[in-house]
């Protein structure tokens, strides 16, 4: 029972995590200016670090959304709480650099940077927890 509402939240939490990072994707990319009451971010959506090598972080971002989404639908067992697990920590670790650059580097704070940071944050607590609480389930075994 509790992996079944661990796995629905995750479920939920992944596709509001895509929803905010198609919509900074759309913004990048139609190149209007984010909605965004704190003012930053269009400071951080302009920074230096809104890209790598090119590539929009809101994209990666997206991509991240949709590659833990589609670990949880379409993988079973271990290899889906590994893969998500997995796949929610690297974002969550790559969003908590993300952070950092804005509070230290940057010095403005994006609102949406902040709810990815918070989605990835509870993605990784709860596909984390799914992982440890699975006690080593066989393929297979993991209740949906």
């Amino acid at each position: 029972m509790l992996d079944r509402r661990l796995y629905r939240t995750a479920l939920a939490l992944s596709v509001i995590g895509i929803a905010v990072a198609a919509y900074l994707v759309y913004v990048h990319y139609a190149g209007i200016e984010p909605a965004c009451s704190t003012g930053g971010c269009e400071v951080v959506q302009t920074s230096e670090w809104a890209d790598v090598y090119g590539v929009p972080v809101a994209l990666i971002g997206l991509l991240g959304y949709i590659s833990i989404l589609g670990s949880l639908l379409a993988l079973r067992g271990d290899a889906q709480l590994f893969a998500s697990a997995g796949l929610s920590l690297v974002g969550f670790l790559y969003s908590g650099y993300l952070t950092y650059q804005e509070l230290f580097t940057i010095k403005a704070i994006c609102q949406w940077c902040v709810a990815s940071a918070v989605i990835l944050t509870l993605l990784a607590i709860v596909t984390l927890w799914r992982l440890f609480a699975s006690g080593g389930a066989e393929v297979g075994d993991v209740d949906r």
